[in-house]
């Protein structure tokens, strides 16, 4: 495809997702319509439309309309391109800029690509750091790898990377992570990868997982366990813990066995945990606002009902989990939120209604930090 029919591939997309579709959904339906698309073309469609996405409101700006092709407008310009050099109407390009596109003036300052409604209680919950987290949610996010140390040191897991051409470097606080600088694409089908000695893991819960102590056989619960993740980040620094595995939706997890004998640990998937676990940790669902950097179209679906109803769930998890953590046990509270309703806000409302815990640490991380938004709460029963 040419760019301009890549172009006019994510007009048709992005006027699909403004219409109400979820955009992967969108994208999808593109794909499978357009059997003349290759692998790189696909890739090329979704970082257009997803860098849309990320910054909606001032590429419409831009671009002079809330519409797929004042979107794509607004993203030239914005990268410095004359949008009236790829709107030629040739070939399968679209239809060159009317007068009142190619006169539009955007505003200056341009706007901040937050929902209004969201604008108050990000600053809230932000402060002095709210315009610059906005700034970096509109930046495609970086790709961390997570080493496995029982199959490969760090070194050698980035010599093995390399050898395929996958570029990385690690992080300086937390040598275990590798940033994928170069030919991220190929992480998925490396043989790295295929042989358990890396995962692929956002830098922010990889550093909650490692700010976690952990004793030889304890028992530790994953109860929002998902796809496993964090189960096997915990894992695999203690093997001699008993790690097991619950989530709501038992068909999240069924990568999980077969995640864990590619990393070369034992998880115990289960859907009815029993007993006193001296570590519950509880990823519970929420607005994803501190990853919406990948999945940007979140951040325009958010309602103030949903998120609502989200903190109603938060709090019914986290009564859930606590009744499965045993006497000087602990419960590791953790969102990929960026909001204080979710986070701080969530726990000191556990804390009051649970007076047989309490407060041991809490942190936060933000895009500010190299990773995406998260954070963590761990609370000690008595």
């Amino acid at each position: 495809m040419t760019p301009g029919a890549r172009i006019a591939a994510a007009i048709t997309v992005l006027d699909a997702i403004l219409s109400g579709q979820a955009a992967e959904r969108a994208l999808l339906r593109w794909s499978r319509a357009s059997r003349f698309a290759g692998s790189g073309d696909r890739a090329a469609l979704r970082d257009l439309v997803f860098g849309a996405l990320r910054r909606r409101d001032s590429l419409a700006a831009m671009g002079g309309a809330m519409t797929g092709r004042g979107l794509m407008i607004g993203h030239l310009r914005a990268a410095g391109i004359d949008p009236a050099t790829v709107f030629t109407g040739e070939g399968h390009a679209p239809a060159p800029l009317t007068g009142a596109e190619a006169a539009v003036q955007h505003p200056d300052p341009l706007p901040d690509d937050l929902p209004d409604w969201l604008r108050p209680v990000w600053g809230a919950s932000l402060g002095a750091d709210a315009g610059a987290v906005a700034a970096a949610m509109t930046d495609r996010a970086p790709v961390w790898l997570r080493v496995n140390p029982r199959r490969a040191t760090p070194e050698a897991a980035a010599r093995a990377l390399a050898d395929e051409g996958i570029v990385t470097e690690p992080a300086p606080d937390l040598p275990g992570a590798l940033r994928v600088t170069a030919n991220e694409r190929a992480v998925a089908r490396s043989q790295a990868y295929r042989d358990g000695l890396i995962e692929l893991q956002d830098l922010s819960p990889q550093r909650a997982c490692a700010a976690l102590a952990l004793d030889d056989g304890m028992r530790l619960l994953d109860y929002c366990a998902g796809g496993g993740g964090k189960a096997l980040a915990l894992a695999s620094r203690q093997p001699g813990m008993q790690v097991e595995a619950h989530d709501a939706d038992p068909r999240r997890m069924t990568d999980i066995p077969a995640r864990a004998a590619r990393a070369g640990l034992r998880i115990t998937v289960t859907q009815a945990p029993r007993g006193d676990f001296d570590l519950v940790v509880a990823d519970v669902p929420c607005s994803g606002s501190g990853t919406w950097r990948r999945t940007p179209d979140a951040k325009w679906r958010l309602t103030p009902q949903a998120l609502g109803d989200l903190q109603a769930l938060q709090a019914r998890i986290l009564d859930q989990a606590a009744g499965l953590v045993g006497p000087g046990g602990r419960l590791a509270y953790m969102t990929c939120s960026l909001l204080d309703g979710e986070n701080g806000d969530q726990v000191q409302d556990f804390l009051a209604r649970n007076g047989g815990f309490r407060r041991l640490d809490q942190r936060r991380w933000t895009p500010l930090d190299g990773g995406d938004g998260f954070f963590m709460a761990v609370l000690g029963r008595n």
